[in-house]
Order: structure tokens, then C-alpha cells, then sequence
């Protein structure tokens, strides 16, 4: 999607007419109307699950809260489509899901109500510090509704059967070797990984763990060439001593769970993801680990991801209240856990978290355990993507692409990323 700016609002607008982006409600979770004094438009995104699952949660919420919500739901692509058509227009919804690419994109054109302006919004249950650790640019304008962390994720079933062991302290030297090995020994029929690089948190993580950043505080690149470059590098000797699948065999440098998560005894991804993967293979037990740890990592490397909710800034005084009744029930009352589950993370709210995990899975009680490390541990402060920079993870793909058919070598594919990425920056501030 085109990175957003006032100047091509109208020029957005007029394309996604001509495209036929412009979706209709959904649906109205909790009633049959939509012009009720104490009704609300909500837009999310996601798959058919998940849209049923947050129809039922808020069909609970009408019971508890006499609110009715217009829900505008797509998948993510047209979601991100209509939220440039809709902010063009001035028309959109009280309650909106933030694409992760768009946070400041959104933040600079003026999207979020601060929420501190929201009486009804209460905030009780958190720390000083989770508040500090909710904000943008100095200001609590988007409320986090979920918690995810990167993580190594082992099938346990696997490594029983082959005799070997996880450590929970490894660095990327030990787990490199080990991979190695594993493949080798596993005369193809098996591979330690997948491969990865492709993986934005964990990319992120190496990152933090040698000193750099992904964003600035700024709004401008956090790393350099060698930083992206030795990141390739690591998955490249893994690749090419065939410690990973190939890329034919995992159909491109993303891998895809269905096609050879059965095949891998380790996964990079994100903490959420075990509660989907794993009911793919329910026959298997499947543990979390924090990712690998440089031997001299940076003091405060981990960090955590927010999926985010925000109230439109235009949003009339008596809706900005009745938002807040919502985004309070969405992010405060367990209730709303039970039915939509874990998938978009572990509830923000310590108090949520606590009281879902009398009754969580297995495999959530794993997000919680792993969650909670990095959330009790030291942190330096982790920045969003600046505006221009929404297409970065399809550049990165593209990059990895060129390295790994040996299109480019590793200096100039990463030479070539930033500079790309850095043009997309300045386009976004002209």
C-alpha cells in the first residue's frame, strides 16, 4: 500500500473508487440496527475465526455494556486499503484496529484521540511503566490489545524422538553448530530449521542484542549494512551447508508451516503463533524459547509488540466516552479472553493475564511463561516504524530473494535495502 500523506489522500480515494476497495459493514455484533444512541463503528481485520469469535465477544459485550458495534471487518490487505479511503473521506470508525506498518504513519495525520481525554477509559490496572510503555511520541494515544514476543519455537515431540535437547540459554553461535549437526545426522528427512530470515521480530532482536535498532527514536533507520548484513550472512551459512530447507522445498525464502513445519525441529516466529501452527498438529507438544542471546548482547535488548486499538480523533465527546466503555471491555475484562483466545497475544493488562491463565492451553500457558520473561525483564525503549517505511518487510523480502539465488551478495543486497528504505523516509517528510 502507498505510504499516506494529506497530499495523496484525494488521489487515494479516487483510486480505491475506481478498485472497488470500499467495504460495506460486516455485520452488527449484538443487535439488528445501527442507529441506536449507544452505537459504535469497529474496524479490525483477520480471518473468518476471528471475525466470528469477536462478533460472539461482542455480542457478550451489548449484554454487559448496552452498546452495539457496527463492525467493518476485512482481511488485512483491503483492511489498510479502506483506512486510505476512509481517512481521505474523514469517515473513520470510532474504534479501529492500527496496522503495524501505519502506526506513525497514522500518528502524523492526526488519526488517534488522545486517550487521556476519555474518562470512561479506565486505566487502573496498569503500571506507570506499562502506560510509559504504551506510548507514542510522549503520548498515550493507542491502546495495545495484545502482547507478542519473538521466540524460537521447538516441537518437543521431535526432539524426544531424537534424543536431543533444547537449552532455554543458548546463543547463535551454539545454535548454529547444533543445526548443523541435527540436519546432517537427520539424513534429509528432517532439518534443525526452517529458513528464516525473512522473520521481522527476530531480525529486530539480533538487532537490539548488537546494538542497533530497527527505527530511531527519530524516525529514521536504527541499523547499518554490517548489522542487516551479518544477519543475512548467519542464515545464509546455515542455508547453503543445508542445516535449514531449501528454498524450493519451503516455496519461497518465507517458510510456510503447512508445507514443512512437520519436517522442522526448530521455527522462528512469534510467541502467538503456537496457539494456530500448533492446531495444525495436534498429536505434537510444541515449547517456546527466547531467542538465541549474543554472547555480549546489549543491556535491555528484548522488547515487547503491541498490536493496537485506537479512537478516531474526530470522534464526538459522547462516542469518545463510549468508546472508552469499549476499549476498556476489549482490553480489561476476561471475558473477552475466553471467547477470541490468544491469538493477537497475551492480554496487555497484568490483571487479564493473570486470571486467563487459570484456564489457558498448554500452548497459551507457553505465551504466558514466555511473555512474561520479557515483559519482567529490562528494556530499552523500542520505536515504531517511521511514515514511508510501510513496505520495508516486502523490500527485505526481495533483498533475501537476489542473496539466496545469487543475484547479489550479501554487502550490496544490504547497501541496496537501506537505501531503498531511506528513499521511502524522504518521500514520506517532502
Amino acid at each position: 500500500m502507498r505510504e499516506l500523506s494529506r497530499r495523496n489522500f484525494l488521489v487515494a480515494v479516487g483510486a480505491a473508487a475506481g478498485t472497488g476497495i470500499l467495504a460495506s459493514c460486516s455485520g452488527v455484533a449484538g443487535g439488528s440496527g445501527g442507529s441506536g444512541e449507544r452505537t459504535l463503528r469497529y474496524a479490525f481485520w483477520g480471518n473468518t475465526v476471528r471475525q466470528q469469535n469477536y462478533e460472539q465477544a461482542f455480542g457478550q459485550m451489548k449484554s454487559a455494556l448496552d452498546i452495539t458495534l457496527n463492525v467493518e471487518f476485512a482481511d488485512y490487505d483491503a483492511y489498510q486499503e479502506r483506512m486510505t479511503t476512509q481517512m481521505a473521506a474523514g469517515n473513520v470508525a470510532d474504534i479501529f484496529w492500527v496496522p503495524s506498518p501505519h502506526v506513525m504513519t497514522y500518528e502524523a495525520n492526526d488519526l488517534y484521540l488522545p486517550l487521556s481525554e476519555i474518562s470512561s477509559l479506565d486505566l487502573s490496572d496498569y503500571s506507570e511503566a506499562d502506560l510509559r510503555d504504551f506510548e507514542l511520541a510522549g503520548t498515550l494515544n493507542t491502546m495495545p490489545f495484545g502482547i507478542f514476543v519473538p521466540v524460537v519455537r521447538s516441537n518437543r515431540t521431535m526432539a524426544e524422538q531424537d534424543g536431543v535437547e533444547i537449552p532455554d540459554d543458548w546463543d547463535w553461535d551454539w545454535l548454529a553448530d547444533f543445526a548443523a549437526d541435527y540436519s546432517k545426522n537427520a539424513g534429509g528427512e528432517r532439518k534443525a530449521l526452517s529458513y528464516g530470515a525473512d522473520h521481522d521480530l527476530s531480525f529486530e532482536a539480533w538487532l537490539r542484542q548488537h546494538g542497533e535498532q530497527l527505527w530511531t527514536e527519530d524516525g529514521q533507520i536504527g541499523f547499518s549494512a554490517d548489522g542487516l548484513g551479518a544477519w543475512i550472512e548467519w542464515w545464509e551459512k546455515l542455508r547453503t551447508s543445508g542445516a535449514t530447507t531449501s528454498i524450493s522445498e519451503q516455496d519461497g525464502v518465507s517458510p510456510s508451516w503447512e508445507d514443512v513445519g512437520d519436517r522442522c525441529l526448530l521455527w522462528f516466529g512469534n510467541s502467538n503463533h503456537i496457539v494456530d501452527d500448533s492446531a495444525m498438529y495436534p498429536e505434537t507438544d510444541f515449547r517456546l524459547h527466547q531467542p538465541p542471546a549474543a554472547a555480549d548482547a546489549t543491556e535491555g535488548h528484548p522488547f515487547l509488540y503491541f498490536p493496537r486499538m485506537a479512537v478516531y480523533q474526530q470522534a464526538a465527546e459522547e462516542r469518545a466516552e463510549l468508546a472508552g466503555e469499549v476499549v476498556g471491555y476489549c482490553t480489561s475484562d476476561v471475558e473477552m479472553q475466553k471467547v477470541v483466545g490468544l491469538t493477537m497475544g497475551v492480554p496487555p493488562n497484568p490483571r487479564v493475564a493473570e486470571e486467563y491463565a487459570q484456564f489457558a492451553t498448554p500452548d497459551e500457558q507457553e505465551m504466558l511463561r514466555i511473555t512474561t520473561q520479557a515483559r519482567e525483564a529490562d528494556r530499552l525503549p523500542r520505536y515504531e516504524a517511521p511514515p514511508g517505511t510501510s513496505a520495508w518487510r516486502t523490500t527485505f523480502t526481495r533483498v533475501l530473494e537476489e542473496v539466496t539465488v545469487g543475484q547479489a551478495g550479501v554487502a550490496a543486497a544490504a547497501e541496496s535495502m537501506i537505501a531503498e528504505i531511506e528513499r521511502g523516509i524522504s518521500r514520506a517528510a517532502d
